[in-house]
């Protein structure tokens, strides 16, 4: 498996370890789009901090991530499912330069109102049940500080995050300091706290002697040895992650039938085409004059449960 999340613990049971490595699924999503270079490595660091953190949450549903401001960027979206299948896009303030070497809080914060955004998606909610939603400001230099506030201010967790970007690989290392009691990895017996500590302090310490560039360029099992060979590690099996979007030409079929051929067809005498662009992955469709007449003389087809069930 290429694109793979491989989960270890310390021996103690007090600190997680996890590494995801995206690089099928990371160029899949960048298919049909075409972002500055500094946009696409924020949105891949984000996809892979998704992926590290639905790994560890014990949801039936999906984690949106947002990152959302007043600058050139004025939304970053991942969405990870439980399966560790994702989709990411970024909405962009049109009339906006591009400089070299611009960080995040330039890009998304010059005006200070940025928002970091998680939202908890359980696939089959109770009647009356909500999404969980949790918004705090944005801060933090780039997205591994802005995730470790959250985490920390949030849900109360010591969480450090080692994240990178390319063309062709989004890649991340997730160190989490675990609960002291209960939980399904609690010990059976209680550890000094220093001892406890000391896991916690010893792992951030080799974790913070990896590179942006070593992230990219190695493979898990090999930054896993460079960084813990001295550590006896348990690992757990690994998962395999991919990319997904339910976009289908049927789909969008459907929402032009919905707009109607009255409008439909007064877009086709001023187009000679309807061309519309998936939100999400940019995936363009086109109906020339002979499918759009199509739409509303075949029969609708049925949404299939996959089609039901995800919104786009």
């Amino acid at each position: 498996m290429t694109d793979t999340l491989k989960k270890y613990l310390f021996t103690d049971r007090r600190v997680r370890v996890v590494t995801a490595s995206l690089d099928q699924s990371w160029q899949d999503s960048l298919q049909h789009v075409q972002y500055p270079e500094g946009v696409r490595d924020l949105l891949g660091e984000l996809v892979a901090a998704a992926t590290l953190l639905t790994a560890n949450l014990k949801l039936d549903g999906s984690l949106l991530l947002q990152i959302q401001g007043d600058g050139a960027i004025a939304l970053l979206v991942v969405e990870c499912r439980s399966d560790l299948s994702i989709r990411a896009t970024v909405k962009l303030r049109s009339g906006q330069s591009w400089p070299q070497g611009v960080g995040l809080q330039a890009l998304l914060n010059p005006g200070g109102q940025g928002r970091f955004v998680a939202v908890l998606d359980p696939r089959n909610k109770l009647p009356g049940q909500q999404a969980y939603q949790a918004v705090v400001p944005l801060v933090g230099n780039n997205v591994s500080e802005v995730l470790e506030h959250y985490m920390k201010s949030s849900e109360q967790l010591d969480t450090r995050l080692w994240l990178a970007a390319n063309d062709k690989r989004a890649a991340g290392l997730l160190i989490q300091r675990l609960p002291d009691h209960g939980g399904t990895l609690a010990t059976d017996s209680e550890l000094p706290a220093d001892q406890m500590d000391d896991s916690w302090e010893r792992a951030v310490t080799l974790a913070s002697t990896l590179s942006y560039q070593e992230l990219l360029a190695h493979d898990t099992d090999i930054l896993i040895h460079r960084l813990f060979w001295e550590e006896s590690l348990l690992e757990l099996p690994p998962r395999s992650i991919r990319y997904f979007c339910p976009c289908t030409r049927e789909r969008v079929a459907g929402m032009l039938r919905m707009l109607g051929q009255q409008e439909t067809d007064a877009i086709i005498a001023e187009q000679g085409k309807i061309e519309v662009q998936c939100d999400f992955c940019g995936k363009p469709y086109v109906f020339d004059p002979v499918d759009a007449a199509a739409l509303f003389t075949a029969p609708s087809p049925a949404p299939s449960a996959d089609q039901a069930e995800t919104r786009h």
